[in-house]
Protein backbone atom coordinates (compact mmCIF):
# COMPACT_ATOMS: atom_id res chain seq x y z
CA UNK A 1 0.00 0.00 0.00
CA UNK A 2 1.63 3.34 -0.78
CA UNK A 3 2.38 5.83 1.49
CA UNK A 4 -0.48 8.53 1.08
CA UNK A 5 -3.24 5.47 0.73
CA UNK A 6 -1.57 4.00 4.09
CA UNK A 7 -1.81 7.29 5.67
CA UNK A 8 -5.35 8.13 4.80
CA UNK A 9 -5.99 4.26 6.09
CA UNK A 10 -4.93 4.96 9.26
CA UNK A 11 -6.54 8.36 9.25
CA UNK A 12 -10.25 6.52 8.67
CA UNK A 13 -9.75 3.90 11.66
CA UNK A 14 -8.17 6.54 13.87
CA UNK A 15 -11.60 8.83 13.23
CA UNK A 16 -13.84 5.81 13.54
CA UNK A 17 -12.32 5.17 16.79
CA UNK A 18 -12.91 8.84 17.82
CA UNK A 19 -16.81 8.92 16.64
CA UNK A 20 -17.67 5.01 18.02
CA UNK A 21 -16.14 6.29 21.27
CA UNK A 22 -17.93 9.38 21.47
CA UNK A 23 -21.28 7.17 20.67
CA UNK A 24 -20.49 5.21 23.29
CA UNK A 25 -19.87 7.50 25.22
CA UNK A 26 -23.29 9.56 24.39
CA UNK A 27 -25.52 6.15 25.20
CA UNK A 28 -23.59 5.48 28.17
CA UNK A 29 -24.81 9.23 29.49
CA UNK A 30 -28.03 8.83 27.97
CA UNK A 31 -28.65 5.45 29.79
CA UNK A 32 -27.12 6.52 33.28
CA UNK A 33 -29.84 7.87 35.76
CA UNK A 34 -30.40 7.64 39.36
CA UNK A 35 -32.83 4.70 40.61
CA UNK A 36 -35.92 4.79 43.08
CA UNK A 37 -36.56 1.00 44.31
CA UNK A 38 -39.37 -0.73 43.68
CA UNK A 39 -41.17 -2.39 45.39
CA UNK A 40 -39.68 -0.96 49.21
CA UNK A 41 -40.28 -1.55 52.92
CA UNK A 42 -41.70 1.08 54.47
CA UNK A 43 -40.12 2.12 57.36
CA UNK A 44 -41.60 4.30 60.57
CA UNK A 45 -39.02 7.00 59.50
CA UNK A 46 -40.31 7.36 55.91
CA UNK A 47 -43.30 9.17 57.05
CA UNK A 48 -42.90 10.58 60.75
CA UNK A 49 -43.70 14.11 60.83
CA UNK A 50 -44.54 13.74 57.07
CA UNK A 51 -48.30 13.78 55.78
CA UNK A 52 -47.49 15.37 51.93
CA UNK A 53 -46.27 18.67 50.39
CA UNK A 54 -48.82 21.16 52.40
CA UNK A 55 -49.34 24.96 50.95
CA UNK A 56 -51.64 26.62 52.62
CA UNK A 57 -52.75 27.64 56.17
CA UNK A 58 -53.68 25.45 58.68
CA UNK A 59 -57.08 27.65 59.42
CA UNK A 60 -58.15 27.13 55.53
CA UNK A 61 -61.53 25.84 55.70
CA UNK A 62 -60.89 23.43 53.59
CA UNK A 63 -58.74 20.78 52.98
CA UNK A 64 -58.22 19.27 49.33
CA UNK A 65 -55.65 16.20 48.91
CA UNK A 66 -54.22 15.66 45.57
CA UNK A 67 -52.76 12.17 44.84
CA UNK A 68 -50.70 12.37 41.50
CA UNK A 69 -47.96 10.74 39.50
CA UNK A 70 -45.52 13.28 37.70
CA UNK A 71 -46.05 12.08 34.08
CA UNK A 72 -49.50 11.66 33.72
CA UNK A 73 -50.46 13.80 30.68
CA UNK A 74 -53.71 14.45 33.26
CA UNK A 75 -51.79 14.94 35.89
CA UNK A 76 -49.86 17.78 34.17
CA UNK A 77 -52.86 19.46 32.53
CA UNK A 78 -54.32 20.21 35.74
CA UNK A 79 -50.98 20.97 37.09
CA UNK A 80 -50.53 23.98 34.15
CA UNK A 81 -54.56 24.67 34.02
CA UNK A 82 -56.05 24.67 36.86
CA UNK A 83 -53.56 24.93 39.12
CA UNK A 84 -52.30 28.01 39.05
CA UNK A 85 -56.15 29.30 39.49
CA UNK A 86 -56.72 27.33 42.80
CA UNK A 87 -52.97 28.52 44.15
CA UNK A 88 -54.03 32.09 43.61
CA UNK A 89 -57.57 32.49 44.23
CA UNK A 90 -58.10 29.71 46.51
CA UNK A 91 -54.95 29.10 48.65
CA UNK A 92 -53.07 31.90 48.74
CA UNK A 93 -56.79 33.98 49.85
CA UNK A 94 -56.45 31.71 52.74
CA UNK A 95 -59.61 29.11 52.03
CA UNK A 96 -58.15 26.33 51.06
CA UNK A 97 -55.31 24.16 52.76
CA UNK A 98 -53.71 21.72 49.73
CA UNK A 99 -51.80 18.74 50.14
CA UNK A 100 -49.79 16.79 47.24
CA UNK A 101 -49.42 13.37 47.44
CA UNK A 102 -47.86 11.03 44.92
CA UNK A 103 -49.33 8.05 43.54
CA UNK A 104 -46.60 6.81 40.94
CA UNK A 105 -48.04 4.47 38.30
CA UNK A 106 -44.92 2.88 37.90
CA UNK A 107 -46.36 0.45 34.83
CA UNK A 108 -46.86 2.84 32.04
CA UNK A 109 -44.90 5.84 33.94
CA UNK A 110 -41.39 4.69 34.49
CA UNK A 111 -40.10 8.04 35.40
CA UNK A 112 -42.68 8.93 37.41
CA UNK A 113 -41.02 7.69 40.90
CA UNK A 114 -37.46 9.12 39.75
CA UNK A 115 -39.54 12.47 39.52
CA UNK A 116 -40.98 12.08 42.84
CA UNK A 117 -37.92 12.01 44.20
CA UNK A 118 -36.66 14.78 42.56
CA UNK A 119 -39.09 17.09 44.25
CA UNK A 120 -38.22 15.21 47.26
CA UNK A 121 -34.68 16.17 47.38
CA UNK A 122 -36.09 20.33 45.84
CA UNK A 123 -37.91 19.95 49.27
CA UNK A 124 -34.76 19.14 51.57
CA UNK A 125 -34.06 22.92 49.96
CA UNK A 126 -37.23 24.48 50.84
CA UNK A 127 -37.84 24.58 47.06
CA UNK A 128 -40.45 21.85 46.43
CA UNK A 129 -43.12 23.95 44.88
CA UNK A 130 -40.47 25.54 42.42
CA UNK A 131 -39.60 21.91 40.91
CA UNK A 132 -43.24 20.74 40.67
CA UNK A 133 -43.89 23.29 38.36
CA UNK A 134 -40.60 22.89 36.56
CA UNK A 135 -41.20 18.91 36.70
CA UNK A 136 -45.06 19.77 34.73
CA UNK A 137 -43.78 22.13 32.43
CA UNK A 138 -41.38 19.76 31.03
CA UNK A 139 -43.02 16.71 31.54
CA UNK A 140 -42.90 16.49 27.53
CA UNK A 141 -39.08 16.75 27.28
CA UNK A 142 -38.13 14.15 30.15
CA UNK A 143 -41.00 11.67 29.39
CA UNK A 144 -39.76 10.13 26.74
CA UNK A 145 -36.22 10.38 27.47
CA UNK A 146 -33.69 7.72 28.44
CA UNK A 147 -32.25 9.75 30.77
CA UNK A 148 -34.90 11.59 32.77
CA UNK A 149 -32.64 12.08 35.56
CA UNK A 150 -30.67 14.61 33.52
CA UNK A 151 -33.44 17.19 33.06
CA UNK A 152 -34.83 16.82 36.33
CA UNK A 153 -31.01 17.81 37.50
CA UNK A 154 -31.09 21.09 35.28
CA UNK A 155 -34.49 22.34 36.46
CA UNK A 156 -33.17 21.86 39.95
CA UNK A 157 -30.42 24.11 39.16
CA UNK A 158 -33.10 26.26 37.72
CA UNK A 159 -35.13 25.69 40.80
CA UNK A 160 -32.24 27.42 42.44
CA UNK A 161 -30.88 24.16 44.35
CA UNK A 162 -27.07 23.76 45.36
CA UNK A 163 -26.71 20.88 43.17
CA UNK A 164 -24.04 19.19 44.89
CA UNK A 165 -26.52 18.50 47.59
CA UNK A 166 -29.65 17.54 45.05
CA UNK A 167 -27.36 14.99 43.68
CA UNK A 168 -26.52 13.25 46.98
CA UNK A 169 -30.06 13.06 47.93
CA UNK A 170 -30.63 11.56 44.37
CA UNK A 171 -27.89 9.00 44.66
CA UNK A 172 -29.53 8.01 48.19
CA UNK A 173 -32.61 6.66 47.09
CA UNK A 174 -33.55 8.33 50.85
CA UNK A 175 -37.26 9.00 50.00
CA UNK A 176 -38.23 5.63 48.16
CA UNK A 177 -40.24 4.73 51.21
CA UNK A 178 -41.87 8.29 51.53
CA UNK A 179 -43.24 7.99 47.85
CA UNK A 180 -44.12 4.78 48.58
CA UNK A 181 -46.12 5.12 51.91
CA UNK A 182 -47.90 8.05 49.98
CA UNK A 183 -49.12 4.62 47.16
CA UNK A 184 -50.30 2.92 49.46
CA UNK A 185 -52.04 5.82 51.77
CA UNK A 186 -53.97 6.44 48.49
CA UNK A 187 -54.39 3.06 47.52
CA UNK A 188 -56.29 2.46 50.84
CA UNK A 189 -58.58 5.22 50.19
CA UNK A 190 -59.56 4.13 46.73
CA UNK A 191 -57.65 6.13 44.77
CA UNK A 192 -56.98 4.17 41.36
CA UNK A 193 -56.31 6.78 38.92
CA UNK A 194 -54.32 10.17 38.44
CA UNK A 195 -54.95 12.83 39.49
CA UNK A 196 -57.22 12.17 42.08
CA UNK A 197 -59.07 14.40 44.58
CA UNK A 198 -60.49 14.20 48.57
CA UNK A 199 -62.66 17.49 49.15
CA UNK A 200 -64.35 17.43 52.06
CA UNK A 201 -63.60 14.15 52.88
CA UNK A 202 -64.92 12.79 49.27
CA UNK A 203 -63.10 11.35 46.81
CA UNK A 204 -63.21 12.94 43.09
CA UNK A 205 -61.11 11.11 39.93
CA UNK A 206 -59.74 13.13 36.86
CA UNK A 207 -58.70 16.36 36.40
CA UNK A 208 -61.01 18.79 38.36
CA UNK A 209 -62.02 22.10 36.94
CA UNK A 210 -61.19 25.45 39.55
CA UNK A 211 -64.99 26.15 38.71
CA UNK A 212 -65.95 22.93 39.91
CA UNK A 213 -63.35 22.72 43.07
CA UNK A 214 -64.49 26.47 43.51
CA UNK A 215 -68.04 25.53 43.94
CA UNK A 216 -67.33 22.51 46.08
CA UNK A 217 -64.85 24.67 48.49
CA UNK A 218 -67.88 27.46 48.79
CA UNK A 219 -70.33 24.71 49.63
CA UNK A 220 -68.01 23.10 51.81
CA UNK A 221 -67.26 26.34 53.51
CA UNK A 222 -70.67 27.37 54.57
CA UNK A 223 -71.31 24.19 56.10
CA UNK A 224 -72.41 24.49 60.02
Amino acid sequence: MAGGSMNRFYLLIATLAVVGGGVLYYLSRQSKAPAVPIPVSVQPGDTAGFRGYVLGPDSGAVEIVEYADYQCPACQTFGLVEWPYVRERLIATGRVRFVYRDFPLDGPHRWARLAAHAAACADEQGKYWEMHDHIYETQGQWSPSRNAGSIFREQAGKSGLDLGAYDACMSSGKYAGRIQASFEEGARLGVNSTPSFIIGGRLYAGVQPYDRIRALVDSLSRTP
